[in-house]
C-alpha cells in the first residue's frame, strides 16, 4: 500500500473549471493518502499536458496516476499509453469523472467543487489497489461482412474489396441496391440515378474479392474484433441461380392473374408470384414469392413457369440453408425506412387515392417506372397542380422530433419534375428550408424561379372538394389561413429506423439511439465505430443523412476495416470476468445474463468457466453470482469496495462533526 500517485485535474478548457474549482480540488488531493503530488492543467490530454505528468512519473518514480478530467470513453487510451511510455502499466491508471458526472450537471460552483473533491477521493483511494493487467493479441481474419447492399454496403464493399479485403455482402431481398435503386434523378445535379448508380451494382457482382448473399439475412454473431464467427440464413428464392439467365419466360407464364403489390415500384403495380424485381436488378434472377405462389401455397398451379423455362432453372425443393463464415470486422449499413404516412391520417394517405408518398412519386417520374415515367394520376389524367408537404413525420411532436435532412431537397427536386413533365401548378408547403450541401442553397435558387410556389406553413390537413384534394395550411408569412385545391399531394415522409433496428442491434450487441437509429461511439471523434469493438456503421442506419455523406461515411467505415485487417493484430482488453472454481455453485445464472454468450457450463465438473476471447467485462455475471464465484479484472470486489468506503468514512466525519458542533 505503500504507492506514490500522482492526481492531475484537467481544466478541460473552461468544460469544468467554469464550474468547479480546479485549484481547490488540487489542494485537496494533496491531503489524500499516499498523494505525493497534486497539479491542474487547462489541457491535460495536450502535448504539454502529458509531458508534464511524465516528468513527474520520471522525477518522482510515481507508481500510480489519478487524472480527474472527461469520460474515460474520451481519453482513457491517451493516458494508458503515456504510462506505457514511462514504463508503469497501463491499469495503473484510474480516471475520476469530473465533467459529464459533475460540472456538466451542476450549476453551483461550490457543490460541484465538493462533489469533485469526493469523486476523486474514491479514485485514489481505488487506485492503491489496482494491479497490473497485460493486454492480449490476437490474429485478424483478413476478410469483412457487410449487412445490407444499398449504396451505403455497395461503397464499403467496393472500397474494402478493391484493396484486397474478402467481403461477405448479405443482403435481405433479391437486388442490391437498396433505396437508390428506386430513385429516378438525384440532387442538386439532376443526375440519372441509375446512370451513376448501376455501374457499382455490376461492379459488385464482378468482384472477385465480393461474396454476395441475395434473400439472406444474419442470424447468429459470435466471436470478437478480427474473429466474428456469422451465421447467414439463405433463404429459398425457388430458382437456380446458376442456371437462371433472366429472361423473363417464367414471368410471363406465370398464372397468377391479378398479381400482387410490388414492393419495388411501391404498390404502384403488380407482379406475378415469380418475378424479376425490377429491368437493371443485380443480380437480374427471378425469385418465387411462396406466399403468392400458387402451387407453394396452395398446390394448386400447373407449375406453368417450369415449362415456360428452357434453362430448366425454377427448382421447388429448395430449401432454407445455414452458412458460416469467419470475418474480421463488420460493417452495417442495414439503411432506413420511411415514416408511415398512415400513422398521420389528417394527410389522407392510404384514403385519398393521389395522396401518394415522395418514394411512389419517384416511382412515376422514374422512365422505367409504372407509368414509363409520365407524372399522372391514377385514372391516367395529368395533373393541373400538385402539393408537395414537407416534414411529413419529421420535426413533429406526434411523430418524430429530429429533422430527417433530405426531405426538403427531396421535394424540390420532385417539384421541378412535376413542373417539368406536366407544367402544373406546383406548391411547395414548408416550415424551414434545410439546404445545408454543396450546391443545395442554387439548387434552392433554381427551383424557386421555375415557378414554383412556396408557402412558409406546414399542411395541416388533406380533404376532398367538388373532386379535388385540398391543402389546408396556414402561411405564417402572412398570418393567414389558406386552403390550395391540387389533383396531387407528394408527402415527404421523413426516415427512420427500420422496423427491426432492435433486432439487429441485439444480435450485433450494439447500442441506439432514443431515435432507433444505431448509435455511434461518439458523435463527434467516432462517427463510423460502435460500442463493439470491430463493428462500424454506414449510412442511414446510424441516422438520416443524403447520397453524398452515406458515401462519405461508406467509405469512412471500410477505412477503418482496412486499417483493422492490415494491422494483422489486435490488442485484446483484459479486464474481463474470471469464476473461481472453489466457489462456484453450478448455478448456471451466469450463463443465462451473459449478453456475450462467454461462459460455457462444464458439465463434468458442474462448473462454468468464462471464454476470455469472447467476455467484454460487462460484469453482468458478477453481479448476479449468489457465491461470489465470478470475479472481474480492473473491478475487484476490494477495488469497488475501497471506493465506497472511502465515501462512506468521509460521509461518516460530516455526521460526526455534525453532532460535535450541535453538542
Amino acid at each position: 500500500m505503500n504507492k506514490k500517485i500522482g492526481v492531475y485535474i484537467c481544466h478541460c478548457g473552461t468544460n469544468i473549471a467554469a464550474t468547479v474549482d480546479c485549484q481547490d480540488l488540487a489542494h485537496f488531493a494533496t491531503t489524500l493518502p499516499r498523494v505525493k503530488v497534486a497539479r491542474d492543467y487547462r489541457y491535460l490530454c495536450s502535448d504539454p499536458g502529458q509531458d508534464l505528468i511524465k516528468k513527474d512519473i520520471h522525477e518522482l518514480s510515481l507508481e500510480r496516476v489519478v487524472v480527474a478530467a472527461c469520460s474515460p470513453r474520451m481519453h482513457e487510451t491517451t493516458f494508458r499509453n503515456l504510462l506505457s511510455s514511462e514504463g508503469l502499466n497501463p491499469y495503473f491508471l484510474n480516471i475520476a469523472n469530473i465533467r459529464e458526472q459533475c460540472s456538466w450537471v451542476h450549476k453551483d460552483r461550490k457543490e460541484a467543487t465538493e462533489k469533485a473533491k469526493q469523486l476523486l477521493r474514491a479514485a485514489v483511494a481505488r487506485a492503491l489497489r489496482q494491479e497490473a493487467l497485460t493486454a492480449r493479441r490476437v490474429e485478424i481474419k483478413p476478410s469483412a461482412l457487410v449487412v445490407g447492399a444499398g449504396i451505403a454496403g455497395i461503397q464499403a464493399s467496393l472500397t474494402m474489396a478493391n484493396e484486397g479485403v474478402n467481403v461477405i455482402l448479405v443482403e435481405r431481398v433479391p437486388y442490391i441496391g437498396g433505396h437508390m435503386a428506386q430513385l429516378d434523378k438525384t440532387f442538386p445535379t439532376l443526375d440519372c440515378a441509375s446512370c451513376i448508380f448501376t455501374p457499382k451494382t455490376v461492379e459488385v457482382s464482378q468482384n472477385r474479392n465480393i461474396e454476395l448473399h441475395v434473400c439472406s439475412e444474419v442470424v447468429e454473431v459470435k466471436g470478437y474484433i478480427g474473429n466474428f464467427k456469422v451465421t447467414i440464413k439463405k433463404n429459398p428464392t425457388f430458382v437456380d441461380p446458376v442456371r437462371c439467365t433472366g429472361c423473363g419466360d417464367c414471368v410471363e407464364a406465370c398464372v397468377l392473374k391479378k398479381g400482387v403489390p410490388s414492393e419495388f415500384e411501391e404498390g404502384m403495380s403488380r407482379r406475378k408470384a415469380i418475378y424479376i424485381p425490377f429491368p437493371q436488378a443485380v443480380p437480374l434472377k427471378a425469385v418465387v414469392d411462396p406466399e403468392s405462389c400458387l402451387f407453394l401455397s396452395k398446390g394448386k398451379c400447373k407449375k406453368s413457369c417450369m415449362e415456360a423455362c428452357k434453362a430448366q432453372a425454377i427448382d421447388f425443393e429448395q430449401k432454407e440453408r445455414l452458412i458460416e463464415r469467419e470475418v474480421g470486422a463488420i460493417v452495417l449499413a442495414t439503411g432506413y425506412d420511411l415514416f408511415n404516412p398512415r400513422l398521420l391520417p389528417q394527410y389522407g394517405y392510404g384514403i385519398y387515392e393521389n395522396v401518394i408518398t415522395n418514394l411512389q412519386f419517384e416511382r412515376l417520374a422514374s422512365p422505367s417506372g409504372p407509368t414509363g415515367g409520365e407524372v399522372v394520376l391514377r385514372d391516367g389524367t395529368v395533373p393541373k397542380g400538385i402539393a408537395f408537404l414537407h416534414c411529413i413525420g419529421s420535426r413533429d411532436e406526434n411523430a418524430n422530433l429530429y429533422c430527417s435532412r433530405i426531405c426538403c431537397m427531396a421535394s424540390m427536386k420532385q417539384a421541378h419534375l412535376a413542373k417539368e413533365k406536366t407544367g402544373a401548378e406546383v406548391y411547395e408547403f414548408y416550415i424551414d428550408i434545410n439546404a445545408f450541401g454543396k450546391g443545395y442553397q442554387e439548387f434552392y435558387k433554381r427551383v424557386r424561379e421555375e415557378g414554383i410556389y412556396f408557402i412558409r406553413g406546414k399542411g395541416s390537413e388533406i380533404f376532398k372538394r367538388d373532386g379535388r384534394l385540398i391543402v389546408s395550411a396556414e402561411d405564417t408569412l402572412l398570418g393567414t389561413p389558406i386552403e390550395i385545391p391540387v389533383d396531387m399531394v407528394v408527402l415527404g415522409t421523413g426516415l427512420t429506423a427500420r422496423g427491426d433496428a432492435e433486432r439487429v442491434a441485439q444480435l450485433f450487441g450494439i447500442s441506439q439511439s432514443a431515435d432507433r437509429f444505431f448509435m455511434e461511439a461518439h458523435p463527434k471523434l467516432r462517427p463510423v465505430s460502435t460500442n463493439v469493438d470491430g463493428i462500424f456503421l454506414a449510412g442511414c442506419c446510424q441516422g438520416p443523412k443524403d447520397i453524398p455523406d452515406t458515401v462519405a461515411q461508406a467509405s469512412a467505415a471500410a477505412a477503418e476495416v482496412i486499417a483493422l485487417t492490415s494491422r494483422g493484430e489486435v490488442e485484446i482488453e483484459p479486464i474481463t470476468t474470471w469464476i473461481d472454481p472453489e466457489l462456484c455453485a453450478g448455478c448456471k445464472l451466469c450463463i443465462d445474463i451473459c449478453p456475450y454468450s462467454a461462459i460455457d457450463f462444464l458439465e463434468e465438473k458442474g462448473i462454468s468457466v468464462v471464454n476470455n476471447a469472447l467476455c467484454k467485462g460487462c460484469g453482468a455475471c458478477t453481479a448476479i453470482c449468489p457465491s461470489k464465484a465470478a470475479r472481474q479484472n480492473h473491478f475487484t470486489q476490494d477495488q469497488v469496495l475501497s471506493e465506497v468506503d472511502s465515501l462512506v468514512e468521509k460521509e461518516s466525519n460530516v455526521k460526526d462533526q455534525t453532532l460535535n458542533s450541535k453538542g
